[in-house]
């Protein structure tokens, strides 16, 4: 399987998710840069990663300056013709500038940059992303940002709510879902969701960072075990 990395000035995830796509997942990853026009160049992708970072310094909007960048356009059409796209953290940020996820990500609550680990409650398994994991299940991912408070007005997120979107809520080692666990402030706890046609996805907290024992935590590999095994099913079809 073979995966592009999208890079901006500014990411700084870009070469995690290299090493986890190829190294502890044993697929194919190229580096596309954002001035590119086109992804012919790099053949058929199984998908395409928005990773981490500050995209263009994030001295506008986080993610609202990187959407203009060349390579989107292409990246909107990928996606709209079924493609697997996901985007973390700054890669969220930039897929709702974008249009392709509803809602915005805002300054957190406290007004503060927040890097721990935290907990997050699987909503449901129905997506790529979460098909390998039970819902309601717990588990203990990083988060580093500054702008992940998920906001959108009442009537999407009761959409997302009807349409089984919300990937993922901030919760405690239990999965309670209150004020006391939503680390950031996002409207309904929320730390990941995907589109109706559930092949875009996006989320604050970092799997990537989570993947592998050596970093002491690999709680985040079942996301990229449930995205391989989604474009395996596709492809024996």
């Amino acid at each position: 399987m073979k995966f592009g990395v999208i890079v901006f000035p500014g990411s700084n995830c870009d070469d995690d998710m290299i090493h986890v796509i190829s190294d502890v997942m044993g697929c194919q990853a190229v580096k596309i840069w954002h001035k590119e026009t086109s992804l012919t160049p790099y053949g058929d992708l199984d998908g395409i990663f928005i990773p981490g970072g500050f995209s263009y310094g994030d001295y506008l909007r986080s993610g609202a300056i990187a959407r203009f960048s060349n390579i989107m356009e292409e990246v909107v059409a990928f996606a709209n013709e079924g493609g697997y796209v996901w985007g973390i953290c700054n890669g969220f940020q930039v897929l709702c500038e974008l249009g392709l996820l509803p809602g915005v990500l805002m300054r957190n609550h406290n007004q503060k940059f927040i890097c721990k680990n935290i907990h997050l409650k699987t909503v449901t398994h129905n997506s790529a992303i979460t098909s390998e994991i039970e819902k309601d299940q717990v588990l203990k991912i990083p988060i580093a940002h500054a702008d992940g408070r998920y906001y959108a007005p009442e009537n999407e997120i009761q959409n997302l709510i009807d349409n089984d979107q919300i990937l993922f809520q901030y919760a405690d080692a239990s999965g309670n879902v209150n004020e006391e666990t939503n680390i950031n402030g996002s409207v309904h706890n929320i730390a990941g969701i995907c589109n109706r046609n559930r092949n875009v996805f996006g989320m604050m907290p970092h799997p990537e960072r989570a993947s592998e024992e050596l970093l002491g935590n690999k709680e985040g590999k079942v996301m990229f075990d449930s995205l391989l095994a989604n474009i395996k099913t596709l492809v024996t079809q």
